[in-house]
């Protein structure tokens, strides 16, 4: 009789619900219920949030925790970042009862080799982004076949149109706050008792990378702070697939 033991058959991996039924489904659906719904479609292991713990972060920050609090969470720390965000995270961490926040950073051999006077930012800020923001992230869900993020349709620009469920590659990306408007996110802040980020009493009503945002005049959009003067809108996470 042979000693070799006899492995069970591994089994396939589900195929992923199409991002337009999702979507079509979840169209009207709450950012609680979109994020219940995510977690069903692509199970609990293979989801993460990722947040930049920015102005409006603690809304969906708070309505995950409602959902599950162990969702892993992906923040992008850029080397740039404000003391005052990552003071932020921290604080909303320990309210919220977060339990599996993942802070990743650059390369450093690339940070070396392609930012080592720390100006590209100045010279070639989508550059920049890439090797800070969008490289890192595609690293950190690697292990993930769904992720969720904090887009909203009244951001305008490029972000206007989003669906709640759209395709990112080999992964599903979830928008719960798409259809919410500037008036939830305040009441969600006000019943929940969540701290602003500490910067927005300062003027900054969007908050990324030090170099690259600045304050926002009251009669600007909240995101005319960020890349001000340039024709960049966005970092790239949103507008390159992650695989």
């Amino acid at each position: 009789m042979s000693d070799l033991l006899i492995q069970p058959p591994q089994q396939a991996t589900p195929a992923l619900p199409s991002a337009a039924s999702l979507d079509a489904a979840l169209r009207e659906a709450s950012p609680a219920e979109v994020i219940a719904a995510a977690l069903q479609a692509v199970g609990r292991e293979h989801l993460a949030l990722v947040s930049s713990f920015g102005t409006e972060s603690a809304a969906l920050l708070k309505v995950m925790a409602d959902v599950d609090a162990s969702i892993p969470v992906i923040f992008l720390d850029t080397g740039w970042l404000f003391e005052e965000t990552l003071a932020y995270r921290d604080a909303l961490i320990a309210q919220l009862g977060l339990t599996d926040v993942r802070s990743i950073q650059p390369l450093q051999d690339t940070l070396e080799r392609d930012d080592p006077e720390r100006d590209l930012w100045f010279s070639d800020p989508d550059k920049c982004c890439f090797i800070r923001k969008v490289e890192p992230l595609r690293r950190a869900l690697a292990p993930f076949r769904g992720w969720i993020n904090g887009r909203k349709r009244f951001q305008g620009g490029l972000r206007a149109e989003i669906p709640v469920v759209e395709d990112d590659g080999a992964r599903l990306k979830f928008n719960p706050f798409a259809n919410v408007s500037r008036e939830d996110i305040e009441a969600i802040y006000a019943t929940a008792k969540l701290p602003p980020h500490p910067l927005v009493a300062a003027g900054f009503l969007s908050v990324g990378c030090m170099p690259c945002t600045s304050r926002t005049a009251s009669h600007e959009d909240a995101r005319a702070g960020r890349w001000a003067g340039r024709a960049k809108t966005e970092c790239g996470i949103h507008t390159i697939k992650t695989s």
